[in-house]
């Protein structure tokens, strides 16, 4: 090995050291399946090792990093068929379309992830309705229609809900 590849993947080392983390954060807040975290940062440090070349060392590595995390777990949805390696399909591609959005600022990861923890404690029905909500887009009418509710009863709920998601997100970030 040359003293070059050798200092080079010194370098690498001390990188994955400092970002594995909050990569693993990152993921885990794109609706990655708990279970699947650390394949999937460590795909995103074999991938980065492998294009070490390209990278601009005047850019920022987490977000280079994030960057391919993201491509990494949209290749996921693409194949989901094979493995069941994302939570939810619709929730993991509004949390990628986000990230995707807030990539050139600093993501708060903290607050994605306990989003979607939070959003994945709720009962099934309250979880249902948020996801028909704000990811579907679908509106208080067509939800009265599709869960049998009044209009009125369902923005009700999902002010119940929010109330409940901040309060859950508070807690998990004091935590961390």
């Amino acid at each position: 090995m040359t003293e070059a590849r050798a200092a080079r993947d010194e370098l690498f080392a001390d990188l994955v050291k400092e970002h594995q983390v909050s990569l693993r954060v990152f993921v885990r807040s794109l609706g990655v399946e708990s279970g699947w975290v650390d394949d999937l940062a460590q795909d995103t440090f074999v991938v980065a090792y492998r294009e070490m070349d390209s990278y601009d060392p005047d850019r920022d590595f987490g977000k280079w990093l994030r960057g391919i995390a993201r491509n990494l777990v949209r290749n996921e949805l693409r194949k989901r068929g094979r493995h069941r390696r994302i939570l939810h399909e619709s929730l993991s591609q509004h949390l990628l379309d986000l990230a995707e959005k807030e990539k050139d600022r600093e993501v708060d990861v903290t607050q994605l992830s306990a989003l979607r923890d939070c959003v994945e404690q709720l009962p099934g029905r309250s979880r249902e309705l948020v996801r028909s909500r704000y990811y579907e887009g679908w509106d208080a009418t067509i939800l009265a229609d599709k869960f049998e509710m009044k209009a009125a009863t369902v923005r009700q709920t999902l002010l119940r809900i929010r109330r409940q998601l901040y309060q859950c997100i508070n807690q998990r970030v004091k935590e961390v």
